[in-house]
């Protein structure tokens, strides 16, 4: 005798959200775009800021711009290295916050965070403004509109970004692939040239202003290490990433390395070959661009392909502080919502709030570039020093086989960014740095004032420890009513599904309509009590808080039940009484009742 065979059965297959697959979280090709745009994009000015510090000493110094390049390279790699380790080290993203937490205690962890949120906000600001200000190149009548052309870019990239992680990484794809084309082309050709093909901009006279030593090099180099903000991004935004997030990250952070480390190689080899100085009008970038491919429609297209990656190379923020700003949240030194994602991969409330900051730094400085120069590049040196010297402090930890090597890789990349660092506060303390030299410390009370308060409330609410048992108790619901219809029979149903005692309470103006009401009441006679009160000063309010304090007897708890109607359309809306939600922010802000709102939802309007 044969039985039919039963079916294996599956759980069942439950569609993903958006932001619960593969799709929406980003490779390590995606990773590139979304994170690394900033680090890249900053070819456009690193070796310039060499050649503008060098020329202080004359021409003849511009030589040295190759050697400071390489120097540049050589800590590029040393960060590189040490940032696949902190991804390894820190899958949940934070970089040197996270290091500085683990490795070197609370009140450098707070150092790190403030640095980094500044160097974010900075980032965004900085590239809008020097995107604008290229694109005004090319367009000189755009020039007296910079401010109202960087917010409008600015409200484009926080909306792709509120969209999702994973669509800006896409939208920002073809102009990062074509970034990198124009400016390989642009080193290529020169290189293969026997004499530039065209000149561009007009010809300044060189004033030497200092001489050529020990500090004018250093200058040189915290200058144009600025070419290497934006290396860390990888490391803060790990779950961005596809799993094995790890494996993503480190791959994305390598192929950035190997990227910016040619094209600043590449394009100080043509200043020394060319002996390229700076001219009125024009950057040095614009200037090897025409050597390369003359003035015609190519050079028209890399300075418009140029402008454009400068002002999207702010999405590189919006891929890292939204996560570092949720672990701050975790670690109770942001409010919480900071940690909540919408349905897709984002942090919503970040994205906004580093909107928010940015055009109101934008608008302090009318969108002009100079002005945000001197404060840029402190806060994520700060960071680069903090993750070294947490990795040095780590290894000797640890003393895991190779571990010398790494401690000295290490310690010599925190020595060479804390040179930086202290070279460009004291170079341009002046000229506003001493504006993020203020700032940080004012964050980083911030953060401690949140994480205090938070503990506070933990220890108040006896967080982590058991609580007595919960005891059953007598409760009182009060539903407040205006007029007699199904909204209020609504109501009563529902109180009375909560307690057996129930009191309806109504606020009238005058003793007449106190009476009418009343009558109205017991003519209806829902079976609940009706308490009517005369307000002659026209308060409702008032009354019902008195009506709650007499009505307090012992442990009783007091429910307060407000009926609101709720329209099926949103406009409609603003055509309600608004008595209700009045009635019950006040109520939340002074009693200790419990307050509860009971939507009422309309068929037809």
């Amino acid at each position: 005798m044969s039985f039919p065979v039963t079916p294996k059965r599956f759980p069942p297959r439950v569609p993903l959200r958006h932001g619960e697959g593969k799709k929406d979280h980003l490779t390590s090709l995606g990773g590139l775009a979304a994170l690394s745009l900033d680090a890249l994009s900053s070819v456009a000015y690193g070796p310039e800021a060499i050649v503008l510090v060098l020329v202080g000493a004359g021409a003849s110094a511009l030589h040295l711009t190759l050697p400071i390049a390489l120097a540049i390279a050589v800590l590029l790699t040393v960060l590189v290295i040490s940032y696949c380790q902190v991804i390894a080290a820190h899958p949940d993203g934070g970089g040197a916050y996270a290091v500085g937490k683990k490795d070197l205690g609370r009140t450098v962890s707070l150092l790190a965070a403030a640095s980094l949120v500044v160097d974010y906000v900075l980032t965004v600001a900085v590239s809008l403004a020097a995107g604008a200000a290229s694109l005004a190149s090319a367009f000189p009548s755009l020039a007296p509109h910079l401010l109202v052309i960087c917010l409008i870019g600015l409200l484009l990239i926080a909306a792709v970004n509120l969209w999702g992680i994973a669509e800006s990484a896409r939208a920002l794809m073809l102009p990062m692939a074509l970034f990198i084309a124009a400016i390989f082309a642009v080193v290529i050709l020169g290189l293969f040239r026997s004499h530039p093909a065209a000149s561009v901009g007009t010809v300044m006279p060189i004033h030497i202003t200092e001489t050529l030593g020990l500090i004018l090099l250093l200058k040189a180099f915290a200058a144009g290490c600025s070419a290497l903000t934006g290396v860390e991004a990888i490391a803060n935004g790990v779950p961005s990433f596809r799993e094995p997030r790890v494996k993503h990250a480190q791959r994305t952070e390598l192929m950035l390395g190997a990227v910016l480390g040619l094209m600043l190689i590449g394009l100080s080899v043509l200043i020394v070959r060319e002996h390229i100085a700076p001219r009125g009008g024009v950057t040095v970038l614009a200037q090897l661009t025409a050597g390369s491919f003359g003035t015609g429609a190519a050079y028209t297209a890399t300075n418009i392909v140029v402008a454009l990656v400068l002002a999207l190379a702010a999405n590189t923020s919006f891929g890292g502080l939204p996560v570092l700003m949720s672990l701050l949240a975790k670690d109770n030194r942001l409010p919480h919502l900071f940690g909540l994602r919408a349905d897709r991969p984002v942090y919503r409330f970040g994205v906004v709030v580093l909107a928010g900051l940015a055009a109101v730094l934008l608008v302090a400085v009318d969108a002009v570039t100079d002005r945000l120069i001197p404060l840029y590049a402190i806060g994520v040196f700060t960071g680069f020093t903090i993750s070294q010297t947490g990795l040095v402090k780590h290894w000797f930890g640890h003393r895991s086989p190779g571990w010398a090597r790494r401690a000295a890789l290490n310690g010599t990349g925190a020595a060479l960014t804390l040179i930086a660092t202290l070279v460009f506060i004291a170079s341009k303390f002046t000229e506003g740095a001493w504006v993020v030299i203020v700032t940080i410390p004012l964050l980083m009370l911030l953060f401690a004032r949140i994480e205090n308060y938070y503990r506070v409330v933990g220890l108040e609410l006896g967080l982590g420890q058991a609580p007595g048992h919960p005891e059953p108790g007598e409760s009182l619901v009060i539903v407040p009513v205006g007029e007699i219809s199904r909204l209020t029979e609504h109501a009563l149903s529902a109180a009375l599904s909560l307690s057996g005692r129930v009191v309806a309470v109504s606020v009238r103006f005058d003793p007449q309509r106190c009476a009418d009401f009343r009558s109205s009441w017991n003519a209806w006679d829902p079976g609940v009590p009706l308490d009517v009160l005369e307000s002659p000063h026209r308060s409702l309010v008032r009354p019902i808080l008195e009506y709650i304090e007499l009505a307090r007897q012992g442990d009783r708890n007091i429910v307060v039940l407000i009926p609101e109607v709720e329209p099926r359309k949103w406009r409609y809306r603003i055509l309600q009484n608004q008595r209700g939600l009045l009635l019950g922010a006040v109520l939340r802000a002074r009693t200790d009742v419990l307050v509860c709102t009971l939507p009422y939802r309309l068929k037809n309007r």
